[in-house]
């Protein structure tokens, strides 16, 4: 099973990072199954960062084998969403980025894919007009909507099959929009995919 990430997709959030360039290709990085967190267990802030950041996306699940799908097939290949949420060590990221360094043990350690429940793309409306949102505290911090994706989930897929083979449950994350920022101890996190909450723990 494969973790993969998507950066850059939402133009605000390229803002925010002070990015100018919107990206052309889809930014591909990826986490090994360590960094799973689910069924709602805590997030527990590494020692090596003192700034960890939320990342709130819309999150797919690969159901079938795929190799160089072509964009127009590729919305055969998932039928369950989620939202998650992709914690990334800013410092460290910041000193990877000046040394021209992989991201890896900035965006991929342990506990840094937080998971929701999955439901069916049938109960969440289309896939490129999904509004999903993360709370912490029981205050909105992020919000957005599939719509606003620089490069469509589809794209994304296609473009990822080029390079990998797609297995059955493998996990895409697709890319935050604005509103990114740091969590500290006893935050409460809860994201949403329209009114439904999927994804509810705490950070430690």
């Amino acid at each position: 099973m494969k973790i993969i990430g998507v950066g850059w997709n939402y133009p605000d959030h390229n803002k925010e990072m002070n990015r100018a360039l919107l990206p052309e290709q889809p930014v591909i990085f990826s986490k090994p199954d360590t960094a799973l967190l689910k069924d709602g267990k805590p997030f527990f802030i590494p020692d090596f960062s003192n700034q960890v950041e939320y990342e709130a996306e819309i999150v797919l699940k690969i159901n079938r084998l795929g190799k160089n799908i072509a964009p127009k097939f590729a919305h055969r290949y998932y039928n369950e969403i989620t939202i998650g949420i992709d914690f990334t060590a800013r410092d460290l990221q910041k000193k990877q980025k000046e040394s021209g360094g992989p991201w890896e043990i900035c965006k991929a350690f342990d506990g840094s894919a937080a998971l929701g429940k999955f439901i069916t793309i049938e109960n969440a409306g289309e896939i490129q007009n999904i509004n999903f949102k993360l709370d912490i505290n029981g205050n909105t911090v992020q919000s957005g909507n599939t719509s606003e994706m620089i490069f469509q989930v589809d794209q994304i897929i296609a473009y990822i099959s080029k390079f990998f083979t797609l297995k059955i449950g493998d996990i895409i994350f697709t890319g935050t929009p604005s509103g990114v920022g740091p969590v500290k101890i006893n935050d409460r996190l809860e994201g949403f995919i329209g009114e439904t909450k999927l994804l509810d723990f705490y950070v430690k």
